[in-house]
């Protein structure tokens, strides 16, 4: 399928896509905030690499959320190869599974447990995992 955009209005709608503050984050932040949960947002847990985030993390209990894309982080359910530019989709999501599999040997590396909610997700199935991790760590830190 030919793109009915040309290359500099595809460019302009590409850059508009949002890397943070997305609807599905969104989301999932203020269902735990409803919950009384509090955390931090973007938090960059490792000093040495300031580059590397997580989406919502729990400090003290060492818990970390992130919050993931379809497309952009090549979900097992529903990723489906770009049509067009095939050489330079395929390499740049191989690109985002690679960061995102170095990301969680870190943070289990550190004592960290992460808890990735797909944009597919129901939000109240998200929100209860998160929860119950919450409260697991809770209980483990009490005793």
């Amino acid at each position: 399928m030919a793109d009915f955009l040309t290359p500099a209005e595809r460019s302009e709608r590409m850059a508009r896509i949002r890397g943070k503050d997305t609807g599905p984050e969104l989301a999932l932040r203020r269902a735990l905030f409803a919950e009384g949960l509090r955390y931090r947002v973007r938090y960059r847990p490792f000093p040495e690499n300031r580059r590397m985030s997580v989406d919502v993390a729990f400090t003290r209990l060492r818990i970390a959320v992130e919050v993931r894309g379809c497309y952009w982080h090549g979900c097992p359910e529903h990723y489906r190869q770009a049509s067009s530019n095939v050489t330079y989709w395929s390499g740049k999501i191989s690109g985002n599974v690679a960061r995102d599999e170095r990301k969680e040997r870190l943070l289990e590396a550190h004592g960290w447990s992460l808890i990735v909610v797909w944009e597919h997700e129901r939000l109240g199935d998200a929100v209860e995992r998160v929860l119950d991790a919450v409260r697991e760590a809770r209980d483990a830190d009490a005793s």
